[in-house]
Order: C-alpha cells, then structure tokens, then sequence
C-alpha cells in the first residue's frame, strides 16, 4: 500500500523541507497550508487531508483550543503516527505563554498514535527568512539579547528528523531536544554574515520595553508581544544556550553548523 503523509504548514520553514525530505524517499505527500484550502479556523476543511493519511507532520495551531480535536479527527481517520514542532524550554516558561504548543503537546501525549515531538532552539534560517530577515539585510538587528549565546538550529535538519520519526518505528514516546552543534552569539552570528556578504549588519541592543515599543510599532498584537519578551528572557538567562546531541544521535552525523549555513546562504 502507497505510503502518504499529510504535511501541516507545507509551505512554511520547516513545512516545505519536510515536504522536500519525504519526497526524495519516494513518499506520497499530502500539503496542507491556506493555499490548498486547509483552514485550522475552519475544522470542516480538516478531514478531507487526514483522511487515508498514514503520518502527520504538525506545527501547533495559535489556537489551543484547536489541538485535540485535531488529534482526535487524525486518529479517528486512521493516521498511525503524529510528529509536532513545539519549541525548546516549554517547561521553563509560565504556563500562561505558549499555550498552542503545550495543548498540541498534550493533545499527542493523549492520542492512542504512536507520537514524537520535536522541540527546537531558533532557527538559523530566521537571519534569512522572514523573523529577522529584513533587519539582517536592512544593516541593524534590534533585539532585546545580551552575550548569551544561542545553538541556532538549522531547520534543514529539523526536517531530516521529522522525516525520519513519520517513516519509522524507533521515536514513539519520545521528545527530543534539536539544536546546533555550538552556541552562537548573536553579534558573532552578524559578523559571520556580514564578512560573508560584504555588507556590515550590527546588532542593536533593546530593553524589553524598546523591543515591546519596537514590535508595537510594527503592528504586532500584544499577546504576541508578550510571548516573544518572555521568549528573549529565557533566551537571556540560558535556557535555550547549552547544545544538545539529539540530532547527531537521531540523523547519525553532526548537526549542520552555523557557518555552513553561512556558507550556503550568504556567500
């Protein structure tokens, strides 16, 4: 029987390169986004994807209260295995932040499928898509970070382990933690860029009322303001600074370093 997978998010960071990485071992893959008509506002538009699917790829919804109807409506439709992007420190952060990742994170620890969940550090790729790509280019990053440094991800590989627990047995019951191989600063991070480009980007150091002032300015709702704020606290205080060896263990070989991802996106 032909394998298919229903890939949540498909055109997003890590979407597409799931999308990517399942194709290139033959997998039939299903892609879900706003542009193929999948809606998580709209819980009509959801059977029609998890219907005759073997595996789900997950990116928690905003909304908590859409995760466990989800899992139920997977299960209910056959789907065997669910793997979620959740982020890494949840269980350092106020039960009040980050409520879409802990109820997708509960609604799989609930589910009778076999589940995995992927908690990541920042993603290397945020210099470069969206996040804080345009401020990158633009010369100046504004943020509220110090000296902490930070094992960027690279979610190239993210998407080789996702692949790896929607297609095989070993990763049920299990959350694994996905960093980069070394601890970054992110004014070391912008020198990388910039003797790469040519074109100097600083970092600008904000208090979190700059950075809330900043974001406001910008037109972000202050939930979200919120939650980033409390996410840069940790950041600061080291939560997220200490790599870990779980994508070396799961992918068999290093996790891709920061000034690779230099080197193929910005030389």
């Amino acid at each position: 029987m032909t394998q298919e997978i229903l890939v949540v998010g498909a055109t997003g960071k890590t979407g597409r390169r799931v999308v990517r990485s399942l194709e290139t071992r033959g997998i039939t893959v299903r892609k879900a986004s706003r542009s193929t008509g999948f809606d998580w506002n709209d819980t009509t538009t959801w059977k029609p994807f998890l219907e005759g699917a073997d595996a789900v790829y997950l990116i928690a919804p905003e909304d908590p209260a859409a995760a466990a109807p989800f899992t139920d409506l997977a299960t209910t439709a056959g789907v065997r295995r669910l793997v979620l992007l959740s982020g890494r420190g949840l269980d350092e952060t106020p039960p009040a932040l980050f409520e879409g990742m802990r109820a997708a994170e509960a609604a799989l620890r609930a589910s009778t499928a076999t589940w995995t969940i992927l908690r990541a550090n920042n993603f290397t790729q945020n210099f470069s898509e969206e996040v804080w790509q345009a401020e990158v280019e633009a010369g100046t990053l504004s943020l509220p970070v110090d000296d902490t440094p930070e094992p960027f991800v690279d979610v190239a590989d993210i998407a080789e382990a996702a692949a790896l627990a929607l297609t095989t047995d070993d990763h049920h019951g299990r959350t694994y933690n996905l960093s980069g191989p070394e601890p970054v600063t992110f004014d070391t991070a912008l020198a990388k860029i910039s003797a790469a480009t040519g074109r100097t980007t600083t970092l600008t150091r904000l208090t979190p009322d700059e950075y809330a002032q900043h974001l406001r300015a910008q037109g972000v709702p202050d939930e979200v303001v919120t939650e980033l704020n409390m996410l840069y606290e940790g950041m600061r205080a080291g939560v997220l600074a200490t790599p870990t060896t779980d994508l070396e263990t799961l992918l068999g070989r290093p996790a891709t370093s920061f000034d690779t991802y230099v080197a193929e996106t910005w030389s």
